[in-house]
């Protein structure tokens, strides 16, 4: 199999065939929905980004009727983060990104709540709303993403306001694109990135890619500057595509690595850091990660280190509170926070789910993986693979044959197959 076909597979709806044992796969424009399957149960899911809406869907899917699922987010759609980098440079609209619910609930029979939660009790398997209405469960899967620390910023509040993460796409997504917009040839466009683990290990030094390249390519920004400020020792993936991006691709970037923030002075765009101070026109500070509000306010589920939920990955059951899931960037495991993986865990924590309601042990050997395709230029782009499968030694997920793998080149070929990765993943979510 030719790796960019392994990577569609992987990425497509017949990738559930490796975890599921129900046999439901997607076929191209049509869904088999199955009868009752001895699951019987009821479900509620906390968050409709790529890991909880995918596992809405597969529950459904590989459940039955018998198994009630209610998806509750406050948001009526959901904008994909990747390829929110395009939307910097005018190539994607948010709109492009941006996917709804209506064929969750009308193809695959999940119940919408546009509610927020403000409670859970887990003595009492319910969980409660902000209009005082609760939702019982026998099973709850939690995926609530990423929340942030707060920066180290001085100045006026109004240019505090300038320094954007946009690493949620939405509103700071669009301030970041007019700042880099307004540059002109002699400023610079700083980035820092957070010490790991953050969403999207790629993620950063592809953004510092495709604002040079846009840089570069109008003419009134020709000869701007990217630096880029890691606060970890090294690239944390892709590192001969990326070193060979930064330092033939993109001239005019400048990557500096073991470089924490101490200070933003956000009036004179100074960015203060353990390797030096740095100053640039428009300033894209990435904060550091932790889980999302509702795992993090919660001492028990915030059980790794207070800042992520530790999980047994077998089930993505939290370690500290039965019959509750957590899936997607808020997990602490040995894979990485992305999207594709979120699709992925999805599917093992909605089969695992499925075991259980029929009173079945769940998968003892699951697998996982982690694709991505990254834009080096407006017209290349790379790509990433590795599988995981669960290591009853250490209770992990560990990579098998030769672990993370990356493209020998860059080139358009890359950025053809990236479309396609992109489509694919998409439609397992939410179509």
């Amino acid at each position: 199999m030719q790796r960019r076909d392994f990577l569609h597979y992987l990425s497509a709806g017949a990738a559930v065939g490796m975890m599921a044992p129900f046999g439901n796969v997607l076929a191209a424009g049509s869904v088999t929905m199955p009868g009752n399957t001895g699951a019987n149960g009821r479900v509620v899911v906390i968050g409709g980004g790529m890991a909880g809406t995918t596992v809405a869907k597969y529950l459904r899917l590989w459940g039955g009727t018998g198994v009630q699922v209610t998806l509750v987010e406050p948001n009526p759609s959901y904008i994909s983060n990747i390829f929110s980098n395009k939307v910097l440079t005018g190539e994607r609209t948010l709109t492009q990104l941006t996917y709804k619910y209506g064929t969750l609930t009308s193809k695959y029979g999940v119940k919408l709540v546009t509610k927020s939660v403000v409670a859970i009790d887990p003595t009492g398997q319910q969980v409660m709303l902000n209009d005082g209405s609760k939702l019982p469960y026998d099973r709850l899967v939690i995926a609530p993403g990423i929340a942030f620390d707060a920066l180290p910023l001085s100045g006026t509040a109004a240019n505090q306001a300038k320094v954007v993460h946009a690493w949620q796409a939405g509103a700071q997504t669009t301030s970041l694109q007019s700042q880099i917009k307004a540059m002109t040839k002699a400023d610079t466009f700083i980035l820092t990135i957070p010490a790991k683990p953050y969403r999207c290990p790629p993620g950063p030094y592809e953004r510092a890619c495709v604002v040079a390249d846009y840089l570069t390519r109008t003419a009134k920004t020709k000869g701007a500057k990217v630096v880029v400020l890691d606060a970890n020792p090294g690239i944390q993936a892709e590192v001969e595509n990326f070193t060979n991006a930064f330092n033939n691709i993109h001239k005019n970037i400048t990557y500096v690595p073991s470089a924490a923030i101490t200070n933003i002075d956000a009036d004179t765009g100074t960015v203060n850091t353990s390797a030096g101070a740095f100053k640039g026109k428009v300033v894209n500070a990435i904060p550091p990660h932790k889980a999302g509000k509702i795992i993090t306010d919660n001492p028990l589920l915030a059980s790794a280190g207070g800042r992520w939920a530790g999980v047994n990955v077998l089930s993505y059951e939290s370690n500290t509170v039965p019959k509750i899931h957590i899936i997607g960037d808020a997990a602490a495991t040995t894979q990485p926070k992305a999207g594709h993986v979120a699709n992925a865990e999805a599917k093992v924590c909605a089969d695992a789910i499925v075991h259980l309601l029929r009173g079945e042990a769940v998968n003892p050997s699951p697998m996982t993986n982690s694709a991505c395709y990254t834009p080096i230029t407006n017209k290349t782009a790379s790509w990433l693979s590795v599988v995981y499968r669960y290591d009853p030694v250490t209770g992990t997920m560990l990579p098998t044959g030769n672990g993370v793998t990356e493209s020998s080149g860059i080139n358009a070929k890359n950025h053809e197959e990236m479309l396609k990765w992109f489509s694919n993943l998409m439609s397992d979510t939410f179509a």
